[in-house]
């Protein structure tokens, strides 16, 4: 193995959670180095113990976690809470279908494709549980054990059935068909796992293959990635050796490239440390710890072969990249991202769930701001708690550093909105919810900045003020913006994005803005109700990203203030004659 430095952050896609595997909950493997100080190994499969271990010292810290969407984001369908609907419901996707059902209190979904053919599966795990649910199986009668991805998501927020790919930035699928391997792909990223397996590719560096378990590091600026450095050539081969040998794929001496390649090749659920999200996805292996407790666990990887160099040590950087080893990726291939960067060149922020911890890594408060002083990791439901935060204390999160904003006076005079009104709020206009979550809605996006940053308003739709702002043009917005805080914006770069200063900043997103920036002005028009919007949205329940329709086919709904009899799921042409059918029954 050649020893290389890549600069690739520890926000490493770590693949925490874990889907059904022994684990080493029950026997503490005798770990090096004596009592006192810190742990000195926490990333071989050796230096784990599972999360039962931490009871005795932690219970109720434990009994929270183990009730905790998060940590049951994998789980066995045996004893599971399942809340999909088996009970005979038909999901239909274009010409093919899905049925759901329970035969002998066993759990089938039943595929019927023109295309992919038929296929009965007995469901075997249930993925997710906050805000939807998926679901892996295997073939009913003569299968083999192969666990597959089953197409079909069950969405919480809207009690319905969707594709499962249809969460993400993708296009028009054909067709309903089971798959990928789950064991090759949602494996790692929903279980509990070794952190060395997760970190072979970062370790390579350039030119490592992907598998399901590597870094993402490189969506970052090289100025914020972390360097990841062997120490030990002899003592990282060994570590892998020995790793390999234990999911069932002994090699002597392999290189990066045969070690990534048999890990995905090899890596089933009996090798997870755990199935689910155990508590060592975020404090690493801890064997060390529970064999004697002076013997402090450890956030940052330790191993005696390699070391990971973070761009700076502050306390909220460290706690944000533990966060980030899973909370950082840009789903699918989608090329674009925020401050109109590009997944493959300058990548801004993520428009969809699940990377929030690298937008905060992006914003201006990355060096004193953490992911656990608004959420509560150890909390059974901590999105639930933040959300019944009342103002003061919601901006009390921001105004602990910036003092000088904390009186009422000093708030009206910055934000220029009434204190105790949604105007003045930090959150509304520092985090504003534009990105698209997993629940249908629109999430924070955490890449903390001010709606007036050069890049947020000559190079994102809508400008953010629209998100409160729904009935306003675009030279209103700019002017005021301008006005208050003594900016000044380029009308040329203005005139590029919506086509006409005069233009509703919404309507001309629908015209002219991306998919994902369409997204957020179809979710404020509904939420606004704007029935002038309608014919713009009803032109868009065929756009060629179905998670995108999905938005202006809920704005209709809250427009209409019932759901309209449209159904996105069907062929094109389907769906624009129900859209004619509906529209013509408005009244004129």
């Amino acid at each position: 193995m050649r020893t290389l430095v890549l600069a690739l952050s520890l926000a490493v896609a770590i693949a925490l959670s874990a889907c059904g595997a022994a684990g080493p909950t029950t026997s503490v493997p005798a770990a090096s180095g004596g009592s006192g100080g810190e742990v000195r190994s926490n990333v071989r499969f050796a230096d784990y113990a599972g999360t039962k271990a931490c009871a005795p010292c932690h219970a109720s810290h434990v009994a929270t976690w183990l009730e905790s969407p998060m940590h049951n984001m994998t789980r066995s369908i045996a004893g599971a809470e399942v809340k999909g609907p088996f009970d005979g419901r038909v999901f239909k996707l274009h010409e093919d279908t899905a049925k759901l059902e329970t035969i002998d209190g066993e759990r089938y979904i039943t595929i019927d494709s023109k295309r992919n053919g038929s296929g009965k599966y007995k469901v075997t795990r249930v993925i997710g549980g906050h805000h939807r649910e998926d679901y892996a199986g295997v073939l009913a009668s003569g299968g083999g054990d192969e666990e597959m991805v089953l197409p079909v998501s069950f969405v919480y927020a809207t009690n319905a059935l969707r594709y499962k790919g249809y969460s993400v930035m993708v296009k028009e699928r054909p067709g309903l068909k089971a798959g990928p391997v789950w064991g090759e792909t949602c494996i790692f990223c929903h279980n509990t796992v070794p952190y060395l397996d997760t970190v072979l590719g970062a370790l390579m560096g350039a030119g490592a293959p992907g598998y399901q378990g590597e870094v993402v590091d490189p969506l970052l600026p090289s100025a914020k990635r972390a360097k990841y450095k062997i120490t030990s050539e002899t003592a990282l081969t060994t570590a892998i050796e020995d790793e390999l040998a234990r999911i069932g794929a002994k090699k002597t001496r392999p290189t990066f490239k045969e070690a990534i390649a048999a890990t995905r090749r090899s890596f089933r659920a009996n090798h997870l440390v755990e199935v689910g999200i155990g508590c060592e996805s975020c404090h690493l292996g801890s064997a060390e710890h529970v064999r004697d407790p002076k013997v402090k666990p450890s956030f940052e990887p330790k191993s005696d072969g390699f070391t990971v160099e973070l761009p700076n040590a502050s306390r909220a950087e460290k706690l944000n990249r533990v966060c980030a080893r899973c909370h950082q990726v840009l789903f699918s291939r989608y090329e674009h991202t925020w401050e109109g960067g590009s997944r493959k060149r300058s990548p801004g922020g993520s428009n969809i769930n699940s990377g929030e911890a690298r937008d905060m890594m992006l914003g201006h408060c990355a060096s004193k701001l953490t992911c656990i002083d608004c959420h509560d990791p150890h909390a059974p439901d901590a999105t639930a708690s933040l959300r019944k935060l009342a103002a003061a204390q919601e901006d009390a999160l921001c105004t602990r550093c910036h003092t000088n904003l904390a009186t009422n006076d000093a708030l009206q005079a910055h934000s220029h909105h009434d204190p105790a009104g949604a105007g003045a709020r930090c959150l509304g206009c520092h985090m504003p919810k534009k990105n698209m979550s997993l629940d249908g809605t629109l999430s924070r996006y955490h890449r903390i900045g001010s709606p007036t940053d050069p890049s947020k308003v000559l190079l994102d739709r809508p400008l953010e003020c629209a998100l409160c702002h729904a009935d306003a043009p675009v030279s209103k917005l700019v002017t005021t913006m301008e006005k208050w805080w003594k900016k000044s914006f380029e009308r040329g770069a203005l005139l590029n994005l919506y086509g006409d200063l005069d233009a509703n900043v919404l309507l001309a997103t629908i015209e002219r803005g991306k998919p994902h920036e369409q997204a957020v002005a179809f979710q404020v028009l509904g939420d606004f109700k704007v029935r002038a919007a309608i014919p713009a949205l009803a032109g868009q329940l065929t756009h060629p990203y179905p998670i995108v329709r999905g938005y202006a086919k809920r704005a209709l709904d809250e427009i209409a203030g019932a759901p309209v009899p449209i159904d996105v799921d069907l062929e094109e042409a389907e769906i624009e004659k129900q859209t004619r059918a509906w529209l013509g029954s408005l009244p004129k």
